[in-house]
């Protein structure tokens, strides 16, 4: 698969990056990094996480860049490779700066149902991308450093989720939702956002497999109510997965909508949920197939060479709700087409190392089988080169 050369130069040209921020954005890259590095075993991994964090982590557990006071989840999901450092090195640093995150989330305001405001920009505003951004890492906190009294405040957050944003008629959970009403994108009976977005169904979907991961197997009441809100997040979503490609539409529920697009971000975090839920024994045969089409599907029409460099395209560069005066960003279907697409943006490869290790990680389980999605999907295309070796992945 092209994934594996595009996933170790991405990490070797990540090692240089210094864009003098903490954010989210280089945080999915540092996640699929001990991703590969789980998957594989390969140190290379592993220092090209170091390489960015010591730039990052100071002596005394400051973390450079980071403001707690902006409340902002964003600046959580770096925090979740500190774990892994911690563990290896035993450096104290590393969890103090994990305990100055943690520390963000103890203040975290609130809406009343319970969930994180997505930023304190965002007053009384739950995204689905916030789960992504701060559960995982509670999670990961709990059971490194805490007392586990967490574990039902976060499945309590997810199932929240499910009560208020998601759409019983189309399976799917909308982007956003203010529990206020005030927002100006928000419907004033509803408090909802107009749309469905692949990518923000995506940090849901990825949010429920890791943190259904890190809940310990003596909370299974826990683990079985986050599996029953995942398997319903997922079911929805596939039912719009593109027959043709595999892949899913930057507007999930709109494919002949003039404009919309086969986006990469969306489904290869689709696939990966799907592939750990297999992986898991939680999902049957059917998800596999899925992923692998999405997977497959994203590798033939998405990669591609450009000055001799291999590269990822079809990323929609970012789309958020406001704040109050951003009135482009009012989650309109015109909006969310009218965002750039990008080639190898950070959340774009930080999701395929997590979607390829993910692969691997199956693949070694013994939970896929080997052959069966690529010919349906690669036949019509490609007729010449379909050799009869079993072992040939295009």
């Amino acid at each position: 698969m092209l994934y594996e050369s595009y996933v170790r130069e991405y990490a070797r040209l990540f090692r240089t990056f210094d864009r003098n921020m903490w954010n989210y954005e280089d945080g999915c890259v540092l996640i699929g990094l001990q991703a590969m590095y789980e998957a594989t075993g390969d140190r290379f991994y592993y220092d090209a996480i170091c390489s960015f964090m010591d730039r990052y982590i100071e002596a005394d557990g400051s973390i450079r860049g980071y403001d707690s006071s902006e409340y902002n989840l964003d600046r959580i999901p770096n925090g979740r490779v500190l774990f892994l450092l911690y563990r290896t090195t035993g450096e104290r640093r590393y969890r103090v700066a994990a305990t100055h995150l943690m520390d963000q989330l103890r203040a975290q305001p609130r809406v009343k149902a319970g969930n994180y405001w997505h930023k304190a920009i965002y007053p009384d505003q739950v995204w689905l991308d916030g789960l992504y951004m701060a559960l995982p890492f509670y999670a990961l906190y709990e059971r490194d450093f805490g007392s586990g009294d967490g574990y039902e405040d976060i499945v309590s957050q997810f199932e929240s989720v499910m009560r208020h944003l998601y759409d019983d008629a189309s399976g799917l959970c909308y982007h956003a939702w203010d529990e206020s009403r005030k927002i100006f994108w928000a419907d004033k009976r509803t408090g909802l956002s107009p749309n469905f977005w692949s990518r923000s169904i995506g940090w849901f979907l990825m949010a429920a497999a890791d943190v259904y991961e890190l809940l310990p197997s003596d909370r299974q009441p826990l683990k079985d109510r986050l599996f029953a809100v995942w398997k319903k997040a997922m079911d929805g979503m596939l039912a719009y997965q593109d027959a043709e490609s595999g892949m899913f539409y930057q507007l999930t529920a709109l494919k002949d909508e003039p404009g919309n697009y086969l986006e990469t971000t969306g489904t290869l975090m689709t696939a990966f949920s799907s592939l750990k839920g297999v992986r898991f024994g939680l999902f049957p045969e059917g998800y596999a197939e899925a992923a692998m089409k999405a997977l497959l599907g994203t590798e033939s029409r998405k990669f591609v060479f450009k000055d001799g460099c291999l590269s990822l395209d079809g990323m929609c560069v970012g789309a958020g709700l406001g704040p109050d005066g951003n009135f482009k960003r009012d989650g309109s279907v015109r909006y969310y087409l009218s965002e750039a697409v990008v080639p190898d943006e950070q959340k774009g490869a930080g999701v395929a190392m997590m979607a390829y290790a993910e692969y691997l990680k199956a693949q070694s389980a013994g939970a896929l089988l080997q052959d069966y999605p690529k010919v349906r999907i690669f036949k019509k295309k490609y007729p010449a080169i379909l050799p009869t070796d079993p072992d040939f992945v295009p």
